[in-house]
Protein backbone atom coordinates (compact mmCIF):
# COMPACT_ATOMS: atom_id res chain seq x y z
CA UNK A 1 0.00 0.00 0.00
CA UNK A 2 2.63 2.63 0.76
CA UNK A 3 4.65 1.52 -2.04
CA UNK A 4 1.46 2.32 -4.09
CA UNK A 5 1.28 5.54 -2.51
CA UNK A 6 4.61 6.75 -3.09
CA UNK A 7 4.25 5.57 -6.88
CA UNK A 8 1.34 7.22 -7.61
CA UNK A 9 2.64 10.39 -5.99
CA UNK A 10 5.58 10.39 -8.33
CA UNK A 11 3.42 9.75 -11.12
CA UNK A 12 2.14 12.94 -10.08
CA UNK A 13 5.30 14.69 -9.53
CA UNK A 14 6.06 14.16 -13.13
CA UNK A 15 2.58 14.80 -14.69
CA UNK A 16 2.91 18.12 -12.98
CA UNK A 17 7.02 18.50 -14.05
CA UNK A 18 5.53 17.28 -17.68
CA UNK A 19 2.92 20.28 -17.94
CA UNK A 20 5.27 22.39 -16.74
CA UNK A 21 7.86 21.78 -19.14
CA UNK A 22 5.65 21.70 -21.82
CA UNK A 23 3.48 25.11 -21.68
CA UNK A 24 5.94 27.10 -19.53
CA UNK A 25 7.38 29.65 -21.78
CA UNK A 26 11.20 28.55 -22.04
CA UNK A 27 13.72 31.86 -21.12
CA UNK A 28 16.61 30.60 -22.58
CA UNK A 29 18.67 32.35 -25.02
CA UNK A 30 18.21 31.68 -28.65
CA UNK A 31 20.47 29.96 -30.41
CA UNK A 32 20.35 32.42 -33.43
CA UNK A 33 22.59 35.83 -32.23
CA UNK A 34 21.35 39.02 -33.29
CA UNK A 35 23.45 40.70 -35.34
CA UNK A 36 24.27 44.42 -35.98
CA UNK A 37 26.42 46.27 -38.19
CA UNK A 38 27.81 49.48 -37.88
CA UNK A 39 28.99 51.29 -41.46
CA UNK A 40 30.46 54.58 -40.78
CA UNK A 41 31.31 57.18 -44.21
CA UNK A 42 34.70 58.52 -45.03
CA UNK A 43 35.73 57.46 -41.71
CA UNK A 44 39.96 56.63 -42.30
CA UNK A 45 41.91 53.98 -40.81
CA UNK A 46 43.53 55.95 -37.48
CA UNK A 47 40.50 57.93 -36.32
CA UNK A 48 39.47 55.83 -33.14
CA UNK A 49 41.09 55.85 -30.53
CA UNK A 50 41.88 52.45 -30.18
CA UNK A 51 43.85 52.62 -33.76
CA UNK A 52 45.92 55.08 -32.57
CA UNK A 53 43.41 58.47 -32.74
CA UNK A 54 44.92 61.40 -30.41
CA UNK A 55 42.84 64.76 -31.27
CA UNK A 56 39.22 62.65 -31.32
CA UNK A 57 37.52 61.35 -28.36
CA UNK A 58 35.66 57.80 -29.52
CA UNK A 59 35.32 56.21 -26.53
CA UNK A 60 32.65 54.07 -26.66
CA UNK A 61 33.97 52.48 -30.03
CA UNK A 62 36.92 51.66 -27.93
CA UNK A 63 35.55 50.11 -25.18
CA UNK A 64 33.76 47.95 -27.88
CA UNK A 65 37.42 47.06 -29.09
CA UNK A 66 38.50 46.20 -25.35
CA UNK A 67 35.45 43.92 -24.96
CA UNK A 68 36.44 42.54 -28.16
CA UNK A 69 38.23 41.84 -31.32
CA UNK A 70 40.43 44.71 -33.46
CA UNK A 71 41.07 44.40 -36.86
CA UNK A 72 44.33 45.41 -38.23
CA UNK A 73 44.58 44.52 -42.12
CA UNK A 74 40.76 44.81 -42.58
CA UNK A 75 39.73 46.32 -45.93
CA UNK A 76 36.56 47.92 -47.68
CA UNK A 77 35.74 46.17 -51.04
CA UNK A 78 36.05 49.89 -52.97
CA UNK A 79 37.29 53.63 -52.22
CA UNK A 80 34.16 54.78 -52.59
CA UNK A 81 29.87 55.22 -51.51
CA UNK A 82 27.90 52.94 -53.71
CA UNK A 83 29.71 50.54 -54.64
CA UNK A 84 31.69 49.75 -51.46
CA UNK A 85 27.70 49.26 -50.16
CA UNK A 86 26.89 47.19 -52.87
CA UNK A 87 29.68 44.73 -52.36
CA UNK A 88 29.51 44.84 -48.82
CA UNK A 89 26.19 43.45 -49.16
CA UNK A 90 25.71 40.98 -51.98
CA UNK A 91 29.37 39.56 -51.25
CA UNK A 92 31.00 40.15 -54.27
CA UNK A 93 34.51 42.20 -55.08
CA UNK A 94 34.62 44.68 -57.77
CA UNK A 95 35.16 42.52 -60.58
CA UNK A 96 32.07 40.34 -60.30
CA UNK A 97 29.94 43.25 -58.47
CA UNK A 98 27.26 44.97 -60.15
CA UNK A 99 27.91 48.32 -59.09
CA UNK A 100 31.39 49.79 -59.72
CA UNK A 101 31.14 53.57 -59.42
CA UNK A 102 28.99 56.24 -57.97
CA UNK A 103 26.90 56.74 -60.90
CA UNK A 104 25.03 59.59 -60.31
CA UNK A 105 20.99 60.36 -60.67
CA UNK A 106 19.22 63.20 -61.05
CA UNK A 107 20.38 66.20 -58.77
CA UNK A 108 21.31 67.76 -55.56
CA UNK A 109 17.41 69.98 -55.12
CA UNK A 110 14.45 67.83 -53.70
CA UNK A 111 12.65 68.15 -56.55
CA UNK A 112 15.48 66.29 -58.92
CA UNK A 113 16.56 63.51 -56.46
CA UNK A 114 17.27 60.79 -57.92
CA UNK A 115 19.58 58.49 -56.29
CA UNK A 116 22.20 56.27 -57.78
CA UNK A 117 22.29 53.20 -60.06
CA UNK A 118 19.95 50.68 -58.47
CA UNK A 119 20.74 47.22 -58.04
CA UNK A 120 19.19 44.50 -59.74
CA UNK A 121 15.67 42.77 -59.16
CA UNK A 122 16.18 39.90 -56.41
CA UNK A 123 19.53 40.28 -55.49
CA UNK A 124 21.05 38.03 -53.08
CA UNK A 125 22.16 40.55 -50.62
CA UNK A 126 22.84 40.00 -46.45
CA UNK A 127 19.28 41.25 -45.71
CA UNK A 128 17.56 38.58 -47.89
CA UNK A 129 20.03 35.91 -46.63
CA UNK A 130 18.79 37.10 -42.98
CA UNK A 131 15.38 36.40 -44.08
CA UNK A 132 15.55 33.37 -45.00
CA UNK A 133 17.08 32.53 -41.90
CA UNK A 134 14.23 33.74 -40.07
CA UNK A 135 15.67 37.32 -38.75
CA UNK A 136 13.67 40.47 -38.93
CA UNK A 137 15.82 42.87 -41.02
CA UNK A 138 16.29 47.08 -40.88
CA UNK A 139 18.60 49.27 -42.66
CA UNK A 140 18.83 52.42 -41.07
CA UNK A 141 21.58 55.50 -42.54
CA UNK A 142 22.58 55.77 -46.13
CA UNK A 143 21.57 53.49 -48.72
CA UNK A 144 22.74 54.75 -51.87
CA UNK A 145 21.54 51.49 -53.86
CA UNK A 146 18.01 53.02 -55.63
CA UNK A 147 15.12 54.80 -55.07
CA UNK A 148 12.05 53.53 -53.57
CA UNK A 149 10.81 53.31 -57.07
CA UNK A 150 13.24 51.31 -58.80
CA UNK A 151 14.54 47.85 -58.29
CA UNK A 152 17.05 48.86 -56.02
CA UNK A 153 14.33 49.82 -53.00
CA UNK A 154 15.88 48.16 -49.64
CA UNK A 155 12.09 47.08 -48.87
CA UNK A 156 12.49 44.96 -51.75
CA UNK A 157 16.01 44.08 -51.24
CA UNK A 158 16.30 42.03 -48.09
CA UNK A 159 15.31 44.82 -45.62
CA UNK A 160 11.79 44.55 -44.06
CA UNK A 161 12.25 48.25 -42.42
CA UNK A 162 14.00 50.97 -43.83
CA UNK A 163 14.60 54.13 -42.54
CA UNK A 164 17.11 57.05 -43.61
CA UNK A 165 18.36 58.51 -46.81
CA UNK A 166 18.16 56.46 -50.19
CA UNK A 167 20.14 59.28 -52.42
CA UNK A 168 24.00 59.57 -51.15
CA UNK A 169 23.81 62.95 -52.47
CA UNK A 170 21.02 64.13 -50.11
CA UNK A 171 23.32 62.97 -47.68
CA UNK A 172 25.55 66.16 -48.32
CA UNK A 173 22.85 67.60 -45.77
CA UNK A 174 22.65 66.73 -42.27
CA UNK A 175 19.86 69.21 -41.54
CA UNK A 176 17.91 67.22 -45.00
CA UNK A 177 14.34 68.30 -45.56
CA UNK A 178 13.34 64.57 -45.40
CA UNK A 179 14.75 61.09 -44.64
CA UNK A 180 12.57 58.00 -46.27
CA UNK A 181 10.84 55.40 -44.25
CA UNK A 182 9.88 52.50 -46.03
CA UNK A 183 9.17 54.28 -49.27
CA UNK A 184 7.71 57.52 -47.82
CA UNK A 185 8.99 60.52 -47.36
CA UNK A 186 9.54 61.55 -43.56
CA UNK A 187 9.32 65.54 -43.22
CA UNK A 188 12.09 66.70 -40.60
CA UNK A 189 11.85 70.35 -38.94
CA UNK A 190 14.73 71.89 -40.89
CA UNK A 191 14.50 74.51 -43.91
CA UNK A 192 15.92 73.94 -47.62
CA UNK A 193 19.31 74.22 -47.52
CA UNK A 194 21.78 74.87 -50.24
CA UNK A 195 25.17 72.93 -48.63
CA UNK A 196 26.98 73.99 -51.66
CA UNK A 197 26.70 77.50 -51.19
CA UNK A 198 29.90 78.88 -50.78
CA UNK A 199 30.64 82.22 -48.76
CA UNK A 200 33.33 84.55 -49.15
CA UNK A 201 35.92 86.46 -46.19
CA UNK A 202 33.12 89.35 -46.81
CA UNK A 203 29.78 87.30 -46.35
CA UNK A 204 31.07 85.16 -43.58
CA UNK A 205 29.24 86.63 -40.64
CA UNK A 206 27.78 84.40 -38.09
CA UNK A 207 24.06 84.72 -39.73
CA UNK A 208 25.61 83.29 -42.38
CA UNK A 209 26.85 80.37 -41.19
CA UNK A 210 23.82 80.00 -39.50
CA UNK A 211 22.32 78.75 -42.58
CA UNK A 212 23.81 75.58 -42.83
CA UNK A 213 21.96 74.44 -39.42
CA UNK A 214 18.77 73.09 -38.90
CA UNK A 215 17.07 71.65 -35.89
CA UNK A 216 16.63 67.93 -36.68
CA UNK A 217 20.19 66.86 -37.20
CA UNK A 218 20.02 63.43 -39.24
CA UNK A 219 22.25 60.92 -37.15
CA UNK A 220 19.95 61.56 -33.79
CA UNK A 221 16.96 61.20 -36.14
CA UNK A 222 18.55 57.36 -37.47
CA UNK A 223 19.87 56.93 -34.05
CA UNK A 224 16.43 56.90 -32.69
CA UNK A 225 15.20 54.59 -35.28
CA UNK A 226 17.34 52.13 -34.82
CA UNK A 227 16.54 51.68 -31.42
CA UNK A 228 13.13 51.79 -31.48
CA UNK A 229 13.77 48.19 -34.30
CA UNK A 230 15.88 46.89 -31.59
CA UNK A 231 13.08 47.28 -28.73
CA UNK A 232 10.79 46.42 -30.88
CA UNK A 233 12.23 42.84 -32.22
CA UNK A 234 14.20 41.85 -29.01
CA UNK A 235 12.40 38.80 -28.89
CA UNK A 236 13.73 37.93 -31.98
CA UNK A 237 16.05 37.30 -34.34
CA UNK A 238 17.56 40.58 -35.84
CA UNK A 239 19.92 42.00 -38.51
CA UNK A 240 19.93 45.53 -38.00
CA UNK A 241 22.60 47.43 -40.76
CA UNK A 242 23.45 50.96 -39.76
CA UNK A 243 25.44 52.81 -42.27
CA UNK A 244 25.91 56.41 -40.30
CA UNK A 245 26.59 59.21 -42.29
CA UNK A 246 29.59 60.36 -40.35
CA UNK A 247 32.17 61.67 -40.59
CA UNK A 248 31.37 62.72 -44.86
CA UNK A 249 30.84 65.92 -45.31
CA UNK A 250 28.85 68.27 -45.42
CA UNK A 251 30.86 69.71 -42.10
CA UNK A 252 28.02 70.00 -40.11
CA UNK A 253 27.13 68.86 -36.09
CA UNK A 254 24.73 70.20 -33.45
CA UNK A 255 26.31 73.16 -32.05
CA UNK A 256 26.54 71.71 -28.31
CA UNK A 257 28.67 68.81 -30.03
CA UNK A 258 30.98 71.07 -31.90
CA UNK A 259 31.46 73.73 -28.44
CA UNK A 260 33.33 70.58 -26.82
CA UNK A 261 36.37 71.26 -29.29
CA UNK A 262 36.36 74.76 -29.99
CA UNK A 263 39.39 76.19 -29.07
CA UNK A 264 41.01 72.76 -28.75
CA UNK A 265 43.09 72.88 -32.28
CA UNK A 266 44.38 76.55 -32.28
CA UNK A 267 47.38 76.22 -29.94
CA UNK A 268 49.07 74.09 -33.39
CA UNK A 269 50.12 75.28 -36.43
CA UNK A 270 48.55 76.44 -38.50
CA UNK A 271 45.63 77.52 -36.19
CA UNK A 272 41.97 76.63 -37.13
CA UNK A 273 40.58 78.69 -39.94
CA UNK A 274 37.07 78.95 -40.94
CA UNK A 275 36.40 77.06 -44.37
CA UNK A 276 34.03 78.90 -46.57
CA UNK A 277 33.32 76.18 -48.93
CA UNK A 278 36.00 76.71 -51.26
CA UNK A 279 36.42 72.78 -51.80
CA UNK A 280 32.14 72.06 -52.05
CA UNK A 281 30.71 71.21 -48.94
CA UNK A 282 28.84 73.31 -46.04
CA UNK A 283 30.89 76.57 -44.65
CA UNK A 284 31.72 76.45 -40.94
CA UNK A 285 33.53 78.72 -38.67
CA UNK A 286 35.31 75.78 -36.91
CA UNK A 287 36.17 72.61 -39.49
CA UNK A 288 38.59 70.94 -37.27
CA UNK A 289 35.83 71.23 -34.14
CA UNK A 290 32.93 70.12 -36.45
CA UNK A 291 34.66 67.22 -37.86
CA UNK A 292 35.63 65.92 -34.55
CA UNK A 293 31.74 66.74 -32.78
CA UNK A 294 30.79 64.68 -35.92
CA UNK A 295 32.90 61.58 -35.04
CA UNK A 296 32.31 61.97 -31.44
CA UNK A 297 28.63 62.75 -31.58
CA UNK A 298 28.36 59.49 -33.71
CA UNK A 299 30.35 57.51 -31.13
CA UNK A 300 27.98 58.45 -28.32
CA UNK A 301 24.80 57.49 -30.20
CA UNK A 302 26.80 53.72 -30.90
CA UNK A 303 27.33 54.07 -26.66
CA UNK A 304 23.22 54.71 -26.25
CA UNK A 305 23.06 51.23 -28.94
CA UNK A 306 25.02 49.08 -26.53
CA UNK A 307 23.59 50.57 -23.14
CA UNK A 308 19.64 49.53 -24.92
CA UNK A 309 21.00 46.29 -25.35
CA UNK A 310 22.21 45.54 -21.67
CA UNK A 311 18.82 46.94 -20.11
CA UNK A 312 16.74 44.94 -22.77
CA UNK A 313 19.12 42.04 -21.74
CA UNK A 314 20.29 41.00 -24.78
CA UNK A 315 23.51 42.05 -25.02
CA UNK A 316 25.32 38.36 -24.26
CA UNK A 317 23.66 36.93 -27.52
CA UNK A 318 24.03 40.23 -30.15
CA UNK A 319 27.34 40.33 -32.06
CA UNK A 320 28.25 43.90 -32.73
CA UNK A 321 30.94 45.04 -35.81
CA UNK A 322 31.79 48.39 -36.88
CA UNK A 323 33.90 49.59 -40.05
CA UNK A 324 33.76 52.12 -42.59
CA UNK A 325 33.12 52.18 -46.24
CA UNK A 326 36.40 53.92 -47.37
CA UNK A 327 39.56 55.94 -46.01
CA UNK A 328 38.68 59.92 -44.98
CA UNK A 329 38.19 62.32 -47.74
CA UNK A 330 39.74 65.03 -49.29
CA UNK A 331 37.42 67.85 -49.56
CA UNK A 332 34.68 69.62 -48.15
CA UNK A 333 37.36 71.06 -44.81
CA UNK A 334 38.57 68.27 -44.40
CA UNK A 335 42.40 68.10 -42.94
CA UNK A 336 42.98 64.86 -42.86
CA UNK A 337 46.53 65.32 -42.39
CA UNK A 338 45.95 67.44 -39.25
CA UNK A 339 44.25 64.28 -37.53
CA UNK A 340 46.33 61.59 -39.05
CA UNK A 341 43.22 60.25 -40.19
CA UNK A 342 44.96 57.13 -42.52
CA UNK A 343 48.08 56.87 -39.83
CA UNK A 344 51.17 56.75 -41.61
CA UNK A 345 49.18 54.79 -44.75
CA UNK A 346 49.11 56.45 -48.03
CA UNK A 347 46.57 57.48 -49.76
CA UNK A 348 43.15 58.95 -49.20
CA UNK A 349 39.56 58.03 -50.29
CA UNK A 350 39.28 57.36 -53.98
CA UNK A 351 42.51 55.94 -53.98
CA UNK A 352 43.40 51.93 -53.84
CA UNK A 353 46.30 52.37 -51.76
CA UNK A 354 46.32 51.52 -47.94
CA UNK A 355 44.98 54.63 -47.06
CA UNK A 356 42.12 54.53 -48.97
CA UNK A 357 40.57 50.89 -48.72
CA UNK A 358 42.26 49.70 -45.01
CA UNK A 359 39.38 49.95 -42.36
CA UNK A 360 38.65 49.83 -38.76
CA UNK A 361 36.77 46.67 -37.96
CA UNK A 362 35.59 45.87 -34.45
CA UNK A 363 33.87 43.07 -33.22
CA UNK A 364 32.04 42.06 -30.15
CA UNK A 365 30.05 39.35 -28.33
CA UNK A 366 30.37 38.49 -25.10
CA UNK A 367 31.03 35.18 -24.21
CA UNK A 368 31.87 34.17 -27.39
CA UNK A 369 34.80 36.69 -28.96
CA UNK A 370 37.21 36.62 -26.00
CA UNK A 371 37.80 40.51 -24.69
CA UNK A 372 40.69 42.80 -25.92
CA UNK A 373 41.69 40.74 -29.25
CA UNK A 374 43.58 41.84 -31.74
CA UNK A 375 44.22 40.14 -35.15
CA UNK A 376 46.11 40.63 -38.15
CA UNK A 377 43.81 38.40 -40.42
CA UNK A 378 43.65 39.65 -43.74
CA UNK A 379 40.17 40.39 -44.47
CA UNK A 380 37.79 42.31 -46.67
CA UNK A 381 34.28 43.29 -46.50
CA UNK A 382 32.71 41.32 -49.27
CA UNK A 383 33.47 38.71 -46.46
CA UNK A 384 30.95 39.26 -44.70
CA UNK A 385 28.46 37.49 -46.73
CA UNK A 386 30.28 34.38 -45.81
CA UNK A 387 30.59 34.83 -41.97
CA UNK A 388 27.38 35.46 -41.70
CA UNK A 389 25.97 32.68 -43.72
CA UNK A 390 28.18 30.21 -41.36
CA UNK A 391 27.39 32.49 -37.71
CA UNK A 392 23.42 31.48 -38.64
CA UNK A 393 23.66 27.89 -40.33
CA UNK A 394 22.98 28.96 -43.78
CA UNK A 395 22.47 26.12 -45.98
CA UNK A 396 21.40 27.01 -49.48
CA UNK A 397 24.22 27.61 -52.49
CA UNK A 398 25.21 30.68 -53.28
CA UNK A 399 27.67 32.60 -54.81
CA UNK A 400 30.32 34.93 -53.42
CA UNK A 401 34.02 36.05 -53.60
CA UNK A 402 34.35 35.78 -49.73
CA UNK A 403 35.23 33.55 -46.88
CA UNK A 404 33.75 33.67 -43.65
CA UNK A 405 36.04 35.00 -40.59
CA UNK A 406 34.23 33.49 -37.98
CA UNK A 407 36.82 31.24 -37.04
CA UNK A 408 38.64 34.71 -36.23
CA UNK A 409 35.77 35.98 -34.40
CA UNK A 410 35.48 32.74 -32.35
CA UNK A 411 39.81 32.38 -31.40
CA UNK A 412 39.38 29.20 -33.85
CA UNK A 413 42.56 30.10 -35.63
CA UNK A 414 43.26 26.89 -37.48
CA UNK A 415 39.91 26.47 -39.00
CA UNK A 416 40.66 29.94 -40.98
CA UNK A 417 40.64 29.78 -44.70
CA UNK A 418 43.27 32.41 -46.03
CA UNK A 419 42.50 34.51 -49.10
CA UNK A 420 45.18 33.84 -52.14
CA UNK A 421 44.39 37.19 -53.42
CA UNK A 422 42.18 40.05 -52.57
CA UNK A 423 40.85 41.92 -55.87
CA UNK A 424 40.10 45.88 -56.17
CA UNK A 425 38.90 47.08 -59.61
CA UNK A 426 38.01 51.13 -59.84
CA UNK A 427 36.83 52.63 -62.60
CA UNK A 428 37.33 56.16 -61.24
CA UNK A 429 39.73 58.71 -60.69
CA UNK A 430 41.76 57.89 -64.25
CA UNK A 431 41.00 54.00 -63.25
CA UNK A 432 42.78 52.05 -60.83
CA UNK A 433 43.82 48.26 -59.90
CA UNK A 434 45.13 46.78 -56.75
CA UNK A 435 45.62 42.92 -55.67
CA UNK A 436 47.18 41.69 -52.54
CA UNK A 437 48.71 38.47 -52.59
CA UNK A 438 50.00 37.46 -48.87
CA UNK A 439 52.42 40.45 -47.70
CA UNK A 440 52.61 41.77 -51.34
CA UNK A 441 50.59 44.73 -53.01
CA UNK A 442 50.37 45.48 -56.51
CA UNK A 443 48.92 48.54 -57.97
CA UNK A 444 48.26 49.88 -61.26
CA UNK A 445 46.86 53.97 -61.43
CA UNK A 446 45.61 55.66 -64.65
CA UNK A 447 44.70 52.67 -66.91
CA UNK A 448 42.17 55.18 -68.84
CA UNK A 449 44.71 56.63 -69.99
CA UNK A 450 47.22 53.66 -70.37
CA UNK A 451 45.90 50.33 -70.72
CA UNK A 452 49.28 48.83 -70.21
CA UNK A 453 50.12 50.90 -67.48
CA UNK A 454 52.79 49.41 -65.24
CA UNK A 455 52.72 47.57 -62.03
CA UNK A 456 53.73 49.06 -58.68
CA UNK A 457 54.63 46.19 -56.18
CA UNK A 458 55.28 46.52 -52.49
CA UNK A 459 56.00 44.32 -49.48
CA UNK A 460 53.34 45.76 -46.98
CA UNK A 461 55.53 43.63 -44.55
CA UNK A 462 58.13 45.99 -44.59
CA UNK A 463 56.72 48.73 -46.21
CA UNK A 464 53.84 49.80 -45.05
CA UNK A 465 53.10 53.28 -46.41
CA UNK A 466 53.84 51.85 -50.21
CA UNK A 467 56.66 54.00 -50.61
CA UNK A 468 59.32 51.58 -52.30
CA UNK A 469 58.24 49.74 -55.45
CA UNK A 470 60.13 46.89 -56.51
CA UNK A 471 58.23 45.77 -59.11
CA UNK A 472 61.52 45.43 -61.12
CA UNK A 473 62.70 42.84 -58.74
CA UNK A 474 59.75 40.67 -58.96
CA UNK A 475 58.63 40.17 -62.61
CA UNK A 476 56.83 37.01 -61.40
CA UNK A 477 54.53 38.38 -59.04
CA UNK A 478 53.35 41.02 -61.66
CA UNK A 479 52.33 38.19 -64.18
CA UNK A 480 50.92 36.32 -61.38
CA UNK A 481 48.91 39.34 -61.11
CA UNK A 482 47.67 39.78 -64.78
CA UNK A 483 46.62 36.42 -64.49
CA UNK A 484 44.34 37.43 -61.83
CA UNK A 485 43.06 40.81 -63.31
CA UNK A 486 42.15 37.89 -66.72
CA UNK A 487 40.71 35.64 -64.94
CA UNK A 488 38.78 37.93 -62.26
CA UNK A 489 37.59 40.71 -64.53
CA UNK A 490 33.91 40.42 -65.81
CA UNK A 491 33.17 43.08 -68.28
CA UNK A 492 30.51 45.33 -66.81
CA UNK A 493 27.14 46.49 -68.27
CA UNK A 494 28.13 50.48 -67.59
CA UNK A 495 30.56 51.22 -69.96
CA UNK A 496 32.32 54.09 -67.98
CA UNK A 497 33.31 51.94 -65.67
CA UNK A 498 35.10 49.55 -67.79
CA UNK A 499 38.62 50.00 -67.46
CA UNK A 500 39.85 46.99 -68.24
CA UNK A 501 38.42 44.65 -71.17
CA UNK A 502 35.37 46.08 -73.15
CA UNK A 503 33.39 43.03 -74.07
CA UNK A 504 29.67 41.62 -73.48
CA UNK A 505 28.11 43.08 -70.63
CA UNK A 506 27.76 41.58 -67.73
CA UNK A 507 24.31 39.69 -66.79
CA UNK A 508 23.40 39.86 -63.24
CA UNK A 509 23.53 36.18 -60.94
CA UNK A 510 22.27 35.80 -56.99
Amino acid sequence: MRLRTCLLNLSTLLLIGYFFVAFTPRQAAPSRPNIIYIYADDMGYAELGCYGQQKIRTPNLDQLAQEGMRFTQHYTSMPVCAPARCMLLTGKHSGHSYIRGNYEMGGFADSLEGGQMPLYPGAFTLGRMLQQSGYKTACVGKWGLGMANTTGNPNDQGFDYFYGYLDQKQAHNYYPTHLWENGKPDGLNNPVIDVHRRLTPETATPEAYAYYRGNDYAIDKMAQKAQAFVRQNKNTPFFLYLPFTVPHVSLQAPEEAVREYIGKFNDNQPAERPYLGQQGYASTPYPRATYAAMITHMDKQVGQLMQLLKELKIDDNTLVMFSSDNGATFNGGVEAAYFKSVGDLRGLKMDVYEGGIREPMLARWPGKIKAGQVTDHVSVQYDLLATLAELVGYKQPFVTDGLSFLPTLLGQSAGQKQHPFLYWEYPEKGGQLAIRMGNWKAVKTDIRKNRKASWELYNLASDGREANNVAAQHPDLLRQCDAIVAREHVPTHINDWEIVSPKTPIKPTN
